[in-house]
């Protein structure tokens, strides 16, 4: 088994160097190609000339982001094989819709389907032995923007002590010892839990208001992005049944 990494020309404060795409080799000459990026002629080149004469069986991608998914259709047709992916979304249509637990075969290799909502509904990962194509459910360097935490949880504490040994992230470098990451994401998650309601409780009664406590060292052109990840935390406080949620105020019910 082979494994490469092309990198996207979309580098940004959302999308670190760039995304990461992958092409998985089962060692035979048989290729997938996991999450080609955004349309962008130039990365498309580079794929294509590091896939060389190697048979392509399939474009997987992990979800539907802009900067993930959207060259995935026109590089599979024309490359004369399926888009691949959990369901459709902002540019990307997949002809094959893979669910929790499928087994995807790329030649002698088989890839788990791992679905891992969260970071988004529609989010996959992809598993090959010991090795996770992590998508943005883990990035390499940073946290990840959560649309609803209580799945985001529940995804990370389904994938620890499986036996991972390497995380191929959708952004950053790859990593080893998943388990020490995936604790450190988690605690990571807890402890903004805690912040945010003690904000709340602090007296902070909206969104804008808790970004600005809780995110005050961050720089502010990220706080819109922190601002997902605090209404995704106030959501699950909510089904804690820890505050009173109606649009950005909120209300604490305990102490």
């Amino acid at each position: 088994m082979r494994i490469e990494r092309v990198l996207a020309n979309n580098p940004g404060p959302f999308t670190g160097p760039g995304t990461n795409t992958w092409l998985l080799d089962d060692g035979a000459g048989s290729v997938v190609i996991i999450d080609p990026g955004p349309v962008d002629t130039k990365h498309a080149n580079a794929i294509l000339e590091r896939l060389d004469r190697r048979e392509l069986v399939a474009v997987l991608v992990t979800h539907t982001h802009a900067d993930h998914a959207p060259m995935a259709n026109p590089l599979a047709r024309d490359m004369g094989v399926p888009a691949i992916g959990h369901a459709p979304g902002p540019g990307f249509d997949p002809e094959i819709r893979l669910l929790d637990g499928a087994v995807f075969d790329v030649g002698t290799v088989g890839l788990l389907v791992v679905h891992t909502p969260g970071h988004a509904d529609d989010h996959l990962c992809f598993r090959v032995d010991d090795v996770l194509f992590t998508g943005d459910h883990i990035m390499g360097g940073s946290s990840v923007m959560v649309e609803r935490m209580g799945p985001y949880m529940a995804s990370l504490e389904r994938l620890r002590g499986t036996g991972l040994q390497r995380l191929l992230p959708g952004h950053g470098d790859e990593m080893d010892q998943p388990d020490q990451v995936i604790d450190w994401y988690l605690a990571h998650r807890r402890q903004r839990h805690r912040e945010i309601m003690d904000a709340v409780l602090a007296g902070a009664s909206t969104v804008g208001e808790i970004v600005e406590v809780v995110y005050a060292e961050v720089d502010r052109s990220l706080h819109p992005l922190a601002a997902q990840s605090v209404r995704a935390h106030l959501t699950l406080l909510s089904e804690e049944g820890r505050i009173a949620l109606e649009g950005d105020d909120v209300l604490p019910l305990t102490r």
